[in-house]
C-alpha cells in the first residue's frame, strides 16, 4: 500500500544528501557539503560542561521540560538580540528549537494557506525550500544580484501573488551563493514587505562567521511594525549535532509556534540546551566567535585564490565576506556535465539547480564549500576541478 499524503508524494530527497552518498568513499574530496570545520568543534569543552550537567543535575538534564526552551538559555539569547538591536522586551518573545531548520518548518506551519505563496531569494537553501514545499506552499523565487534579491523583481512577485505569506532571505553570506544583502536592500525588502503586509522570515545561521567586510545591521534591527521573525542557531557556532536553534518574534507568533511545538518535537533536547548555555556563559564566547572566523578566513582565502589561479578565468566565484560557501558559474555549455565529470574524477560539488525554486530551471552555476575539507584537500580538490575544467573552457 503507498497511500501517501498530498503533501509528501511531491517531495524529493535533498540532492546535497543524495550527493554526499558518493562522499562515504573516502577517495572522494568532498566540495559538497555544508558542515563546520572538525577544528572548529570545542571538543574538550564540551566534554567537561556535559559531564559537569550530569554530575550536578542529571535528572534535569534527562527529564521532559517545558516546549518554550531552558529558561537560563532563552535570557541569555534575549540579553544577546537585545544587545544587537534585534530583540523588544515590550513585544518579542523566543523559543528554542530543534535547529533553525525548524523555525523555517514551524513558520511555514503557523503562518501558510495550502497554496499560500513564499517569496524565496532564488537561488536558496534547499532544506527551507523543502519545508515550505511540505506544507504546498507556491515557492516563488526572484534572482540574486551580486547585494541581494532584485528589488523590482521582489515587488513584482508581490504584485503578482497577492495571497503571499512572507518573504524568505538569507541576508548574510547567502547560502548557496555567499553573497551579503546590502544595507539598501535590507531596508528596501522590509518597506515592500509593510507596503503589501507580508512578513518576512530572516534566517541568518551565518552572521556570526564574518571574517571580512562591515558587520550589516539585521533585518529585524530595522524593523518597528513586527514584521520580522528570525531564525538563529548554535550549528554554525557551536555543535550542529546538538541541534540548538531559536525563533524571535512578535509573542503572538511566538505563542503559536510554541503550539505547533508541542505537537511535533515537544521541546528541545534539554541536555543540549544546558550545554550550549554553558558554553556560553562559562567560556568567552566572542574569543570562540574570533577562532571561527580566522578558520574559515584561511580557508576561504586558500580556496578562493585556488580558484583564481587554477581555474579558467571564463568561470567566475562569488567572493564572501563570512559563511562557509563559493558559488561558480560556468561562461556556457553543461553544469550538470561538469559535476558529474567532477565526481568521477573524486570531487564532490552540488549541482545549482538544486537551490532554485524550479530545479528544472536552467542553471550555469555550482556550489563549492571550503569549512569542511582540509588544506590538504582543498589544493589537491581544486587541481581536479580546474583538470576537469579546461576539458571544456580555455
Amino acid at each position: 500500500m503507498n497511500a501517501f499524503s498530498y503533501r509528501i508524494q511531491t517531495l524529493q530527497p535533498s540532492a546535497i544528501r543524495e550527493i554526499l552518498k558518493f562522499t562515504a568513499d573516502p577517495t572522494v574530496i568532498s566540495f559538497a557539503g555544508g558542515n563546520p570545520a572538525p577544528e572548529a568543534f570545542p571538543v574538550d569543552a564540551i566534554r567537561q560542561i556535559t559531564a559537569d550537567i550530569f554530575e550536578s543535575d542529571p535528572v534535569g538534564a534527562l527529564q521532559y521540560s517545558i516546549s518554550e526552551g531552558y529558561g537560563p538559555l532563552r535570557d541569555w539569547i534575549k540579553d544577546d538580540l537585545y544587545s544587537k538591536g534585534i530583540f523588544n522586551w515590550n513585544a518579542d518573545d523566543v523559543i528554542i528549537t530543534a535547529g533553525a531548520q525548524q523555525v523555517m518548518e514551524m513558520t511555514a506551519k503557523v503562518i501558510c494557506n495550502e497554496g499560500d505563496a513564499i517569496i524565496c531569494e532564488n537561488p536558496s537553501f534547499i532544506g527551507s525550500l523543502n519545508a515550505f514545499r511540505s506544507y504546498n506552499a507556491k515557492l516563488v523565487g526572484v534572482p540574486m544580484e551580486s547585494d541581494g534579491m532584485d528589488i523590482n523583481a521582489l515587488e513584482q512577485a508581490l504584485k503578482d501573488n497577492p495571497r503571499t505569506a512572507f518573504i524568505y532571505v538569507i541576508p548574510n553570506f547567502q547560502n548557496p551563493t555567499g553573497i551579503t544583502t546590502s544595507l539598501e536592500k535590507r531596508k528596501a525588502i522590509l518597506e515592500l514587505a509593510y507596503k503589501y503586509n507580508v512578513l518576512v522570515l530572516e534566517d541568518n545561521p551565518y552572521g556570526d562567521l564574518r571574517f571580512a567586510g562591515e558587520a550589516i545591521p539585521s533585518i529585524r534591527s530595522l524593523d518597528k511594525k513586527g514584521h520580522v521573525i528570525y531564525a538563529g542557531t548554535f550549528s554554525k557556532t557551536l555543535s550542529p549535532g546538538l541541534r540548538v536553534g531559536y525563533m524571535c518574534a512578535e509573542s503572538s507568533i511566538i505563542q503559536k509556534a510554541i503550539c505547533a511545538l508541542q505537537v511535533s518535537t515537544v521541546h528541545t533536547s534539554i541536555l543540549s540546551q544546558k550545554i550550549v548555555h554553558q558554553f556560553v556563559t562559562r567560556n568567552n564566547f566572542e574569543e570562540h566567535i574570533a577562532n571561527l572566523q580566522e578558520i574559515y578566513r584561511k580557508k576561504c582565502e586558500l580556496m578562493l585564490n585556488c580558484l583564481k589561479y587554477k581555474m579558467p578565468q571564463s568561470i567566475k566565484f562569488t567572493e564572501p565576506d563570512g559563511g562557509l560557501f563559493v558559488w561558480g558559474t560556468l561562461p556556457d555549455g553543461d553544469m550538470q556535465y561538469f559535476c558529474k565529470k567532477a565526481v568521477e574524477n573524486k570531487v564532490a560539488v552540488v549541482p545549482g539547480n538544486a537551490f532554485l525554486v524550479d530545479e528544472k530551471q536552467p542553471t550555469l552555476s555550482f556550489r563549492v564549500n571550503y569549512s569542511t575539507p582540509t588544506d590538504e584537500q582543498i589544493e589537491k580538490g581544486t587541481d581536479i576541478l580546474a583538470a576537469v575544467a579546461k576539458t571544456m573552457y580555455k
